[in-house]
């Protein structure tokens, strides 16, 4: 019986979830699946991809390139931003699910397609930025959130991986290891299994992007990162595209053992959960930026934009990626990089990444105010009054609880 959907397009990964999905849909709707990958940086987890969906029972597949346009349009903007989720996560998969789910929708309106429908659970991020999306692009169209389908008769990853296994449908993970990853150019994730347990260490094999600090080269890497207006455009003088340049990064520190972060976060639907994550090239960008803006950048502009990067990160980390603060946020955001243009040195060594210099042809950093030496431009007896006045409200409130 047809539940009044013709054809859907599924955010396809072809990992346990999706892989089983298909099957699902196809059985539960009697409809036709459009799978939809999207390539934003996965490499070799997308060898095999089109024939395992079209095995599985797709009528077809696209597997769309958008690494540029993820570097680009949605990384970038968030490293201008300096966004980093409660002080430890730079939002790789966050910053990822609003490209997907926009091009998710384009392929929606070129195949006709009355639906669209991803395999994020009901207890994950990830559904909120998906149909979030969907909703601020195409309202109108249908959403199957199976997880949250009252047909949907699945309570765990065994019962998939028996359903997997029933219909001969290759999976990604095993019953001894079974972890959830999601890798794209700015990092990998890795949830559920041992990591469930926040007292447990992270196990050596399921790290893919970074060597361990321990195996790392026993010799610092200097590497130097050339910034126009906040986007980083250069790395050792050689011009870069941006997903290129994130490319060759994460292949730099990630080989110093650079960029594993290990964080019990708080999921927008309430719950706390632990991830692990490797993020090795934007870890390195990330603090080479704050080192060009911070003699770049004045005093009062970096305050007000630092005040606002934890809101900058909640919208990211919880879906509002299209709404109209962000897009105001945004702005504001950019117009405080219009000089952050420059180059950062930094030294890597065995999971630290060092800034050990910076220049910029906006600098506003001073040698001759600075100097500990002799100068002639700095009056030091005009800090007494500076001083004084802004030592007033102090006096004053000392004066009047000490008055008889």
């Amino acid at each position: 019986m047809s539940r009044g959907v013709k054809k859907v397009v599924l955010a396809y990964s072809g990992g346990l979830d999706t892989s089983v999905i298909v099957r699902w849909l196809i059985e539960t709707y009697k409809c036709e699946v459009i799978c939809f990958a999207a390539d934003v940086g996965q490499k070799e987890e997308l060898t095999g991809l089109k024939e395992k969906a079209i095995n599985t029972g797709a009528s077809k597949i696209y597997i769309d390139d958008l690494k540029e346009e993820f570097a680009r349009d949605f990384v970038f903007p968030a490293l201008r931003a300096n966004a980093i989720y409660e002080g430890t996560y730079l939002l790789g998969t966050s910053l990822a699910r609003p490209l997907i789910a926009k091009r998710q929708i384009e392929i929606a309106k070129l195949e006709g397609a009355d639906a669209v429908s991803h395999g994020a659970t009901g207890k994950g991020n990830d559904q909120v930025r998906f149909e979030l999306t969907y909703y601020a692009l195409n309202p109108e169209i249908k959403i199957i959130a199976v997880w949250k389908d009252d047909n949907w008769k699945f309570k765990s990853r065994e019962e998939m991986i028996d359903y997997a296994e029933k219909y001969k449908i290759p999976i990604p993970l095993t019953r001894s290891k079974p972890y959830s990853s999601d890798r794209n150019l700015l990092h990998i994730s890795h949830e559920g299994g041992i990591l469930e347990d926040p007292w447990a260490e992270a196990p050596e094999d399921i790290f893919v992007l970074t060597k361990s600090p321990e195996a790392a080269p026993d010799k610092t890497t200097y590497v130097e990162i050339d910034f126009e207006k906040g986007n980083p455009v250069a790395v050792d003088g050689e011009k870069m595209s941006p997903a290129k340049l994130m490319d060759h990064m994460n292949k730099i520190a990630g080989a110093n053992g650079i960029g594993r972060m290990d964080m019990v976060e708080n999921r927008f639907v309430g719950m706390k959960s632990r991830g692990v994550y490797e993020t090795p090239g934007g870890t390195v960008l990330w603090a080479a930026h704050r080192a060009v803006e911070s003699i770049t950048m004045d005093r009062e502009v970096m305050i007000m934009r630092d005040s606002l990067i934890p809101k900058y990160a909640q919208l990211v980390y919880n879906g509002f990626w299209y709404s109209p603060e962000m897009k105001t946020l945004q702005t504001y955001i950019d117009a405080t990089q219009e000089n952050v243009t420059g180059t950062a040195r930094m030294k890597l060594y065995k999971g630290n990444c060092i800034v050990v210099g910076r220049k910029s042809p906006y600098s506003l950093y001073s040698e001759a105010f600075a100097t500990f030496e002799k100068d002639q431009v700095y009056n030091q007896k005009d800090a007494t009054g500076f001083i004084k006045l802004s030592g007033l409200r102090l006096i004053i409130q000392n004066i009047l609880r000490n008055k008889p």
